[in-house]
C-alpha cells in the first residue's frame, strides 16, 4: 500500500522547510493577530446569521445535497492543485478517505460562500472569511491521527514509535515553545559557527547598533561603500546565511565594500527608543564608513522595516541638503496602506490602540510573540504542516537556516513600535510633512538619489503592488524590479536556482498591473541585475584596503559581533 510513500515521508521535512520559507511572513512590527479579533469576527457572523435565517437554511440544504452526492460517489470535489495537505495517494484511491476529503471540502467551500452572502461590508467580510478559514483549516481531516492516511501508515510501520515520538515533540513544544509546533531544529544552528560566516569585523559599537565591515574577497574593490540596514525586529544575518546563500558574501565576491548595521536587541530600559534614535544611529554609522573608506558618500540598502527606517533617513538628509547617500535600495517595503494585504486585515483603530497599549505596558514588543501571531496568518504552511510533521508523523522539525533566522527574533522598543503603526495606518510617509525626523519634516519627493526597489510576486505581507507604489513616492530616478517569489525568498535569492526569475520594465505606467503586463521576464536572480545596477553607482575598482577599520575605528571584534548573539 505504500506506493513510494516511505520516500515521500522521508522527503517531507525538506518540502516542509521549503514551503515555509516561501510562505513565511517574517516577524513584522505591525498589529498581528489576536484571539479577541478573531472571536469578534465570529460574533459578527453569528449576529448576521440570526438576522438572516433563510441564508442558514439555504446553506444547510445546499450542503446536504452535496453530501448526498458524495455518499453515492457522484461528487467531483477535489482539493486545489497547490494544496499539499492531501497529496497522499490514499486521499484519491481509498473510497473512505476520498469521501471524507470531499465532505470536508464541500463544508469549507459552503461556509466561505455563506459568509460572503451575509452582507457584512468589505472589511468585515474579509475578516469574517479569514476567521472562518482558521476554523475550517483547523478541522481539516489531515490534522487528526485517525483521519490522516500517512500518519496511520507511519504508526503501523513504526510499531507505534511514531506516536511516542510525536508525544515527546508535543510535550517539548508545550514546555519550551509556547505550545506552538516548532518550525525548526534550533540545535542545528548558531551565528558565527554555521551562519553569518562572511569574514569581517565590528568597527563601531554604538548603543543602538554594531557596525560590521566585511573583508574584501579580492585585490580590488569599488570605492563607494554599501551600508545594509536590516529589519529591527530580526537579526541582520538574513543577509549572511550559509555560504552560497549569503547576499553579503555575494557582494564582497563581486568587489563591493560592504558594511551592515547589526541592531542591538532592546529591553524595557530602551522603551523610549524612537525612529529618531534609529536614524541618528544610522547617521553615526555613515560618518564612520566615510571616515574608514575615505568616500564622500555611501550607497544604502534596506529591507522590510529597515527600508522604512532607511526612507525616513533619506527624507531627513534631503531636508537638510545632506548628499552623503548616493543611491538607495529597498527590498519588500510597504510605506502605506494603499494596497489590501493580510498585514492590514485586522488593523482597525481598536486593534492598533490595543497593540500600542500592549507594547507600552511591557516596554517592548516581543518578536517571538509577534512571530506566533503571524504564523496564524498562514496556518496551513506555518502551523498545521508542523503539527502533522512533528506530532502525527513523529518527525523532528527540519533544520533549515531561513527558518532558524525567522525564529531568532528580537524585541522592538515600545515607542518605535507605536511610530511604525502610525506610519503604516496613517500613511505618514505619503504625506509631505506628515512625519518629522530629528526636527526636519519629511517629503520623500525631495529624495532625488537613484533608487532600486524590489518586491515579490507572492509576497502576502507587502504586496508587490504596494512596493510599486512606494517606488513612485520618491523624486529622481527609481528602478522597480519584481521577483517571482515570496516575502523572505525575495531577499534570499542567490543565483543558480533554475526556477528563479524577475520582471523589469523601464517604461512608466499608470498602475502596477499595466506595468507588469508590459514587463519583461528574465530567468535568474535579481541579485545579478542589482549587482550591475549597484556597480554603475559604486565607482571604478581601486586597490582593496589592507586592513579593516582605521585608527579612529579599529576592529573591536570579529564578525558577526556581540549584538547578534545577545538574547
Amino acid at each position: 500500500m505504500a506506493h513510494g510513500s516511505e520516500a515521500a515521508l522521508k522527503a517531507q521535512p525538506d518540502e516542509l522547510a521549503a514551503r515555509a520559507a516561501e510562505e513565511m511572513l517574517g516577524p513584522n512590527p505591525f498589529v498581528g493577530l489576536r484571539l479577541g479579533d478573531v472571536l469578534g469576527a465570529f460574533d459578527s457572523i453569528a449576529q448576521a446569521s440570526v438576522r438572516q435565517p433563510r441564508l442558514v437554511l439555504a446553506l444547510q440544504a445546499a450542503l446536504a445535497g452535496e453530501l448526498l452526492a458524495i455518499a453515492v460517489g457522484r461528487s467531483e470535489r477535489a482539493p486545489p492543485a497547490g494544496d499539499r495537505r492531501f497529496q497522499d495517494a490514499e486521499w484519491r484511491n481509498d473510497p473512505r478517505f476520498k469521501a471524507l476529503l470531499q465532505a470536508y471540502l464541500a463544508w469549507a467551500a459552503r461556509l466561505d460562500d455563506y459568509v460572503g452572502k451575509l452582507g457584512l461590508g468589505r472589511g468585515a467580510t474579509e475578516r469574517a472569511r479569514f476567521a472562518m478559514s482558521l476554523l475550517s483549516d483547523a478541522l481539516a481531516p489531515s490534522n487528526a491521527l485517525w483521519t490522516n492516511p500517512a500518519a496511520l501508515r507511519r504508526l503501523g510501520e513504526s510499531g507505534g514509535a511514531s506516536l511516542l515520538a510525536g508525544c515527546r515533540n508535543l510535550l517539548g513544544d508545550l514546555l519550551a515553545n509556547g505550545g506552538m509546533p516548532a518550525q525548526v531544529d534550533k540545535r542545528a544552528f548558531r551565528p558565527g559557527e554555521n551562519l553569518a560566516l562572511t569574514p569581517g569585523a565590528v568597527v563601531l559599537r554604538h548603543d543602538v547598533l554594531e557596525l560590521i565591515q566585511y573583508a574584501p574577497a579580492g585585490e580590488t574593490v569599488r570605492p563607494r561603500p554599501l551600508l545594509i540596514v536590516p529589519p529591527q525586529i530580526n537579526k541582520f544575518y538574513i543577509f549572511d546565511l550559509a555560504p552560497g546563500r549569503s547576499l553579503i558574501e555575494y557582494l564582497t565576491k563581486n568587489g563591493f565594500q560592504v558594511f551592515v548595521a547589526s541592531w542591538r536587541n532592546p529591553a524595557a530600559a530602551q522603551r523610549d527608543w524612537s525612529m529618531d534614535t534609529y536614524v541618528d544611529a544610522l547617521t553615526a554609522a555613515i560618518d564612520a564608513i566615510c571616515d574608514i573608506t575615505g568616500s564622500a558618500d555611501v550607497n544604502l540598502a534596506g529591507a522590510c522595516s529597515g527600508a522604512m527606517t532607511l526612507s525616513a533617513l533619506l527624507g531627513h538628509l534631503a531636508a537638510k541638503g545632506d548628499r552623503r547617500v548616493h543611491s538607495a535600495t529597498m527590498m519588500v517595503v510597504l510605506l502605506d496602506r494603499s494596497e489590501d494585504s493580510q498585514l492590514g486585515l485586522f488593523a482597525t483603530p481598536q486593534t492598533v490602540a490595543a497593540a500600542k497599549q500592549a507594547s507600552a505596558a511591557a516596554g517592548v514588543l516581543s518578536g517571538s510573540a509577534m512571530g506566533r501571531m503571524f504564523a496564524w496568518m498562514r496556518p496551513n504552511d506555518l502551523v498545521w504542516s508542523y503539527w502533522v510533521n512533528n506530532y502525527l508523523l513523529g518527525n523532528d522539525p527540519p533544520a533549515f537556516d531561513i527558518l532558524y533566522w525567522n525564529n531568532d527574533t528580537t524585541r522592538l522598543p515600545a515607542r518605535f513600535h507605536g511610530e511604525i503603526l502610525d506610519l503604516f495606518t496613517a500613511n505618514l510617509l505619503r504625506r509631505p510633512g506628515g512625519l518629522e525626523i530629528l526636527g526636519t519634516p519629511i517629503d520623500l519627493a525631495q529624495v532625488t538619489c537613484d533608487k532600486y526597489v524590489v518586491a515579490g510576486t507572492s509576497d502576502h505581507i507587502t504586496p508587490w503592488q504596494g512596493g510599486w507604489r512606494a517606488a513612485r513616492l520618491f523624486g529622481g530616478r527609481t528602478d522597480f524590479v519584481l521577483a517571482a517569489s515570496g516575502h523572505i525568498q525575495s531577499i534570499v535569492n542567490p543565483p543558480g536556482n533554475p526556477k528563479a526569475r524577475y520582471f523589469v520594465n523601464p517604461d512608466d505606467a499608470e498602475d502596477p498591473e499595466r506595468w507588469r503586463a508590459a514587463a519583461t521576464a528574465t530567468q535568474g536572480s535579481w541579485w545579478d541585475h542589482w549587482r550591475d545596477w549597484l556597480a554603475a553607482r559604486s565607482g571604478d575598482p581601486v586597490a582593496a584596503p589592507a586592513a579593516l577599520g582605521n585608527a579612529r575605528h579599529p576592529p573591536l571584534a570579529a564578525a558577526p559581533g556581540a549584538y547578534v548573539l545577545a538574547p
